[in-house]
């Protein structure tokens, strides 16, 4: 039997490489962010990493295993279907994926007692699926940089 992307993703010598890519995308993305709703993005990540420095980072540590269960259904199809590449799988999926991993950071910022984090993460949320689809082929990349 196939291992399951939490197993490849979230063994404990792969966990470290694919935090620290996930750190990166991010950053990447932020940068890239454009317009009203990206001056947001970059208000937010500006005032998350201001108001308390590692906050992110710590915070990317504790979604990924929440954000590869929830990308797991994704790379089964995926993986059944033959297709060439997760990146443009995930594409084609733009909104159901988007959702899906948004849920995680919803569940967390609920249940958040940083009010600060809570307010920057509900000015970003409205716009935050277009965010999450445009890093979608980067999500795809990273997933099969490890698991394809």
């Amino acid at each position: 039997m196939a291992a399951t992307l939490q197993e490849i993703l979230l063994a404990p010598g792969t966990r470290p490489h694919v935090i620290a890519d996930c750190q990166k995308l991010i950053e990447q993305e932020v940068s890239a962010a454009s317009g009203v709703s990206g001056a947001a993005v970059k208000a937010a990540y500006k005032t998350a990493n201001a108001f308390a420095p590692g906050y992110l980072t710590s915070k990317v540590e504790q979604v990924v295993p929440d954000v590869v269960a929830q990308l797991e259904p994704f790379w089964a199809d995926f993986s059944a279907s033959g297709a060439g590449g997760f990146g443009d799988y995930l594409v084609k999926r733009g909104d159901e994926v988007s959702e899906a991993l948004l849920s995680v950071t919803d569940a967390r910022a609920a249940a958040s007692g940083r009010p600060t984090i809570v307010k920057a993460y509900r000015a970003v949320r409205g716009g935050a699926a277009r965010h999450v689809a445009a890093a979608l082929p980067g999500v795809g990349s990273l997933v099969q940089r490890y698991a394809g």
